[in-house]
């Protein structure tokens, strides 16, 4: 990347966010309104792109990359007035003649830095946060997904204000690095790997530059013996397989009740059939693998355990078969590893109590979901594990929701995303005290007297 031509895509954006232009609600919804509005008119070039990519079908797609887009900057248009008016709060006595806002402020040039998985909705996502909140940005799509990066960048420099937002092509390896030495961003908002997100982290802290992190972690679902283990093991198929596995929050490994392992193994065999047919080789609604790293990858889990539904693959495809592994060792690099493919390990429990230790093993996954009927067991979990965010009965779906914040915790990520959250996690809130000059108490001032004091005790109590 040629560095002249960053330092002017940087500075035209330190420039204009300096003019003021951005932070007038009247610009924000007009920009947003036209990412909209672009995102429809080249609809189909996004899934031709995705599946072009990764061979994703159009359904998956469009829900997870296209509609969920048009979900988030609607609701963004529609609560962005509330979200920049100044918030008004309480005053203490003692601060009287007084009174308190907070106005929530844009922080000024922000990067974002894409991943591979669902290329177009977890780049653009962040972006409505940071247009909505009255920033400029760079950002980097990933380079493991080429065409839906041209698109990416042809909707983005033919339809916003390129003082606003700039595409920066190249080898994330290299363009990632240099972009965060070079610039003082001042935020920075990173979807991938937890080894690369230190790194990230790493670097930033050079210029004291915040970060948002959206890593990882092995996600476990659990089927506890009450659950309705018809419905429970039809979401959990469909969730782990959906885009292949290759989901941050896709259940990594099944965590199952003795009692209840036979049966759900049976119905997972029979909705993996159901959904995929016989031959899933020929499937047009399983996504492939991202590259040939990856695939490789992929296929040395399976010695981890017994093969027990699955296991085929075609390199040349870069397809792998929805697999089911039993008789894994918790000490396997499956089962330490984040799996991210279409690949999930069994393992049986006789205890509730016993999913803790054994989650802890990958301790602060990025999901859980739980299925079972009993409150109880429902909040032993909630309370007793650690993750970002889940699901009770379900899987996935929690991502849907604008009104609940997406994010991580410990090695998962840091700061979350979504709704309301994108505006704030792109924002200052900056505290305001106004106070009046009619009157000016003197109790406050020297010199002091043991009155004073006494007064002073009576308002901080």
């Amino acid at each position: 990347m040629d560095k002249l031509l960053l330092d002017s895509a940087f500075n035209s954006k330190r420039e204009f966010f300096d003019s003021g232009a951005t932070r007038q609600y009247s610009y924000r919804i007009e920009q947003l309104k036209k990412l909209k509005a672009a995102i429809e008119q080249h609809e189909q070039e996004i899934l031709d792109a995705l599946y072009a990519d990764m061979h994703k079908p159009a359904f998956e797609a469009f829900t997870s990359e296209v509609g969920i887009m048009y979900e988030e900057i609607s609701y963004a248009i529609k609560h962005l007035k509330k979200w920049m008016k100044p918030k008004r709060v309480s005053t203490p006595l003692v601060l009287h003649p007084s009174r308190s806002k907070i106005v929530a402020e844009p922080l000024g040039v922000v990067l974002i830095i894409g991943p591979w998985n669902y290329p177009f909705q977890l780049l653009l996502a962040p972006l409505v946060g940071a247009i909505a909140a009255g920033n400029c940005a760079i950002i980097k799509p990933s380079d493991n997904t080429p065409n839906t990066a041209r698109v990416v960048e042809k909707i983005v420099s033919a339809t916003l204000d390129n003082r606003l937002v700039s595409v920066v092509q190249g080898p994330g390896s290299e363009v990632g690095p240099m972009l965060i030495e070079r610039y003082r961003f001042n935020h920075i908002f990173f979807t991938g790997s937890p080894n690369v997100g230190k790194q990230i982290m790493s670097m930033a802290s050079q210029h004291l530059t915040p970060v948002t992190l959206e890593l990882g972690g092995k996600s476990p679902a659990i089927i506890h013996s009450d659950a309705d283990l018809d419905v429970a093991v039809k979401r959990l198929v469909w969730a782990k397989f959906f885009n292949a596995g290759q989901t941050c929050v896709a259940p990594d490994y099944l965590l199952v009740h003795k009692h209840v392992k036979g049966r759900v193994v049976e119905l997972a065999k029979r909705y993996i059939v159901d959904f995929y047919g016989k031959t899933p080789a020929t499937s047009e609604s399983l996504t492939h693998i991202v590259n040939q790293r990856r695939f490789n990858a992929l296929l040395q889990y399976l010695s981890n355990g017994t093969v027990i539904h699955g296991g085929g693959s075609d390199a040349e495809k870069r397809f792998i078969e929805p697999t089911l592994l039993d008789n894994v060792s918790l000490d396997s690099s499956v089962m330490r590893e984040e799996i991210f493919g279409p690949i999930l390990p069994i393992v049986e429990y006789s205890h509730i109590e016993e999913v803790v230790p054994i989650i802890r093993r990958n301790r602060y996954p990025l999901a859980l979901y739980l299925f079972t009927k009993s409150s109880k067991v429902e909040r032993f979990i909630i309370e007793r594990v650690e993750f970002g965010g889940g699901a009770i009965n379900n899987a996935l779906m929690h991502l849907v929701n604008p009104k609940l914040p997406f994010g991580g915790v410990g090695f998962s990520g840091m700061g979350s995303y979504h709704g309301r959250k994108s505006f704030e996690a792109m924002s200052h809130f900056k505290s305001i005290l106004k106070t009046s000059t009619i009157i000016d108490p003197q109790f406050r001032y020297a010199p002091y007297t043991e009155r004073k004091l006494s007064l002073a005790r009576l308002f901080f109590r």
